[in-house]
């Protein structure tokens, strides 16, 4: 493995467990050249996943694409990327388990947003936002009103 750093390829492992969701190994090493430390996953190489957009637009899955959707709603939240790793896992296991080859856009972000909704209110009405493409304020009210009936202010 290349340091990241400077990309000499001479390391150790200085520690490795499974991660959360066991779904990964979390390795820990050490580049012996200069001496920093860095972190790899290793996991299971994935299937040939495609995703059907809106169109019937069909375009390989990326998890970096995901990752980065959930991470612009999280932005400035109080939410570790340790956390949106383990969400992204949890929507990959389920996609995995329940699609073979294709799976729709719509259920993705479906997945994204029923974890959202449970980790911050701020992050899945940002996420909703985006993905229901709220025309104006009434489709923004329409999808708080579930949320605000849930959680009524505090006096």
């Amino acid at each position: 493995m290349r340091c990241p750093f400077c990309e000499i390829d001479n390391d150790r492992v200085i520690d490795s467990r499974a991660s959360e969701d066991g779904l990964s190994i979390r390795r820990r090493r050490e580049c012996l050249h200069c001496k920093r430390r860095y972190t790899t996953y290793e996991r299971a190489e994935e299937m040939n996943l495609k995703v059907i957009k809106k169109h019937n637009e069909r375009e390989p899955y990326s998890r970096e694409k995901l990752r980065s959707g959930i991470a612009k709603a999280c932005w400035k939240r109080p939410i570790s990327d340790e956390r949106i790793d383990t969400i992204i896992a949890s929507i990959e296991s389920a996609v995995y388990g329940n699609f073979d080859t294709e799976v729709e856009s719509r259920e993705l972000g479906r997945l994204v947003m029923e974890h959202l909704a449970k980790l911050d209110q701020v992050a899945f009405v940002r996420f909703a936002r985006v993905y229901r493409e709220f025309k104006d304020v009434r489709d923004f009210v329409d999808q708080l009103q579930p949320m605000l009936a849930q959680h009524p202010p505090n006096p």
